[in-house]
């Protein structure tokens, strides 16, 4: 496809009418913002029931249980009462249960009953009114409890359950998250003022990206009717929307001024900047948004919400590139390097310790490659012992006093935190072969060796066809020890007791369930990102080697992230300083994720290397020299971006939970690997070792498109000069 500006592409085409028609470009893309806000606060978002949105046996157990009509639960709260010296706990106890009773927002508090060991003591009780907004009630009660604990020091007295553990959750997170977005954009900013030395340069790229995000959230309103939101979501769109929104206008904003100091008046530097750095967001933009797609095909509520968002954002973030950056570009002219600052403002962006690193690659590419592919397996080495776990409240703030109350409750009374619940139907369900069951029941978890534990609690819905039957499972959550009970339970005891068709359900039934399910979709996951990222390499360059070492450097990528996150959150390095404390495992959901989105990010930089090499390959250029081009002209841009995306991800492992730390450390890592050994050291030593056989296309694939990496020839160019402001 032609214009008259001899330009080919969908990506160059729209950026010369938007150049053309800035004015209604640069309106359009404001209004369009607006529009996404206004339509956001109109339309309420969908929030995902998790209660219908389980996996295997205790998904469907989750949803007869919410269908059966079961009245609504306030939240729990639960006191612990544990000897320190051997004092007497009946007063303490007597203590709590009456300063509770006086308590605003306590329901009814009951009666204490004592663990198994004799050394604890534990008071039940509710917070009135709507269980979600418990944790704006229950500050009074852990009040009245921190005062018992005081007048009693020789005991330990703690409060935990749904209300605490919800407040808990949600003062870390604000206040982390408050703090993420007073650093992450002036932050950004900052680096941003360093890579281009100039403010009007630097204030385009966070400007639109802070803008794309607005509008991607807008958007997610509409979208959550046919794939519902999850709180997290938000959170990955600003840390994706923020990092790819930023690199395309790098990439676009970078090339422009590159060609303006070669020579080129506005509109050529425009021009070729839309039909280089503008198709290269245009292919990485598809190649992420396909990579985000795959985890549609877990069908779990959780990643089909990750995948909607970050597919928007990264939409929103392609659709500003390529249509508002153009016409500001041609509006702005020379002014766009605004605001000098000394000593920051350069004339070229080529980086001499990077392009000093080429030189020795280029000379010895064997023994480079062979370096790099080592350093790359010794980091990713630990990925071999990976183990997976279940979200819990101990990944939050575990020095806090909520979460070690609960933790010593899940020692001491087992039932209590984390139960096993077996679902039984039957109309009605409560008859003589139902007790007999719960008897039976009963006996198993006495010669059970301590692996079920009682009391066990029985609870039938109003219509009287649901009974909910709950039993302590030993372990904690979703352990070993946890899991072992589990399976004693579903594989002998409810057959024998309650019949096959009786469920079981819980924390651990649903860890498990939901591990299963992960593992299932896995292989298919990999299947539908590798293949169709494979697929938009080999039409973008027509060459099968260029697509296949593609989609193998960026496999690379993905094991060296998962490497450093086994490492560091596994195997328990950097506590101190990242403030958490091992599990021993990685939160279960991460190594999905991070594949899908690593593998996407990755593609960013790897496009752009590889169309500025196929540049000077189009051009006759020998593939050394090629290379040398290629990656040389590059190497500043991308040590720029690669910069922005380090400090935005780095910023998200100061977050409380262990996820969004994992999540950080995990995408900083990769990138900054990707940036340096992969781009800079792994890919020219390959491409130079594969000479001419880069651009091999089997004859049967002749047919593909072909696609201009080449801008149009252009008069001789003037020399280099520096940008002075247009009047």
């Amino acid at each position: 496809m032609e214009n008259r500006d001899n330009v080919k592409g969908i990506a160059a085409r729209v950026a010369m009418w938007s150049a053309r028609h800035r004015a209604l470009a640069i309106l359009g893309w404001v209004a369009f913002v607006i529009a996404t806000v206004a339509l956001s606060s109109q339309v309420s978002t969908e929030k995902a029931n998790y209660a219908l949105a389980g996996h295997g046996e205790s998904g469907k157990a989750d949803r007869i249980v919410e269908e059966a009509g079961f009245p609504k639960q306030p939240a729990g709260e639960m006191v612990l009462i544990q000897n320190r010296s051997g004092s007497d706990r009946v007063t303490a106890a007597e203590e709590v249960t009456r300063a509770l009773s006086t308590t605003a927002d306590v329901g009814e508090v009951q009666p204490p009953i004592q663990s198994a060991d004799g050394r604890s003591t534990l008071i039940t009780f509710e917070i009135e009114g709507d269980q979600a907004t418990a944790s704006e009630r229950v500050g009074p009660a852990l009040d009245a409890v921190a005062g018992v604990q005081a007048a009693h020091p020789d005991l330990y007295i703690a409060e935990a359950g749904d209300g605490s553990g919800d407040k808990l959750i949600g003062d870390e997170l604000e206040a982390g998250l408050t703090r993420l977005s007073l650093l992450s954009i002036p932050v950004t900013l900052g680096i941003l003022l360093v890579a281009f030395g100039a403010v009007v340069a630097a204030l385009l790229p966070v400007a639109l990206a802070v803008m794309s995000v607005v509008a991607a959230i807008g958007l997610m309103a509409v979208a959550s009717r046919f794939a519902p939101t999850v709180d997290e979501t938000t959170h990955v769109m600003l840390l994706i929307g923020l990092a790819v929104g930023v690199d395309y206008c790098l990439f676009y904003i970078r090339r422009e001024r590159d060609e303006r100091r070669k020579g080129a008046d506005p509109h050529r530097a425009l021009m070729i900047a839309a039909q280089t750095s503008g198709r290269s967001i245009w292919v990485s933009g598809l190649t992420v948004m396909i990579a985000m797609a795959g985890m549609f095909i877990t069908r779990d509520v959780v990643f089909v919400s990750f995948a909607t968002g970050t597919i928007l954002v990264v939409a929103t973030a392609v659709l500003g590139s390529l249509t508002v950056l153009p016409a500001l570009l041609s509006a702005l002219g020379d002014r766009v390097d605004a605001v000098k600052i000394p000593g920051l403002y350069r004339r070229n962006s080529e980086g001499r310790f990077w392009n000093g690193l080429l030189k020795l690659v280029l000379a010895k590419p064997l023994i480079s490659a062979l370096v790099a592919v080592a350093a790359l397996g010794a980091i990713a080495a630990p990925a071999l012992n990976l183990e997976t776990k279940g979200q819990r409240i101990q990944d939050v703030a575990p020095d806090s006093q909520v979460v070690q109350a609960y933790v010593a409750i899940g020692e001491a009374f087992p039932s209590k935190t984390t139960p096993a619940r077996i679902v039984v139907t039957g109309d009605p369900v409560r008859n003589a072969d139902f007790d007999r069951a719960l008897a039976g029941l009963k006996s198993a978890a006495a010669a059970s060796d301590g692996k079920l534990v009682e009391p066990i609690d029985v609870d039938v819905n109003p219509a009287g066809t649901v009974a909910v039957v709950s039993v302590g499972l030993s372990g904690n959550a979703d352990d070993a020890a946890a899991v072992d009970a589990l399976n004693l339970l579903r594989d002998r005891v409810v057959p024998d007791t309650f019949g096959p068709a009786a469920l079981v359900t819980g924390v651990t039934a649903e860890s498990v369930d939901y591990n299963v399910r992960l593992e299932e979709s896995l292989p298919w996951v990999f299947a539908f990102v590798l293949g169709l990222a494979f697929v938009l390499l080999l039409i973008s360059f027509r060459s099968v080697v260029v697509a296949l070492t593609g989609v193998v450097l960026n496999l690379l990528s993905v094991a060296a992230a998962y490497g450093m996150l086994v490492w560091v959150f596994q195997y328990g390095n950097l506590e101190k300083q990242l403030d958490f404390v091992a599990a021993g495992a990685i939160t279960n959901w991460m190594p999905l994720f991070l594949f899908v989105i690593l593998f996407g990010l990755s593609m960013d930089y790897h496009v752009f290397v590889v169309s500025r090499i196929r540049e000077g390959h189009d051009r006759g250029l020998p593939i050394r020299e090629a290379v040398r081009e290629g990656i040389g002209r590059t190497a500043g841009v991308i040590t720029s971006a690669a910069v922005v995306m380090v400090a935005v991800f780095a910023l998200f492992a100061t977050l409380p939970l262990i996820a969004t730390k994992e999540l950080g450390v995990g995408l900083a890592a990769a990138v900054l690997l990707d940036a340096t050994i992969i781009r800079a050291v792994l890919l020219p030593a390959v491409m130079t070792l594969l000479g001419r056989a880069n651009w091999w296309l089997p004859r049967g694939l002749r047919w593909l498109p072909e696609i201009a990496h080449e801008p149009p020839p252009a008069p001789a160019p003037a020399p280099a000069r520096e940008l002075t402001p247009t009047p």
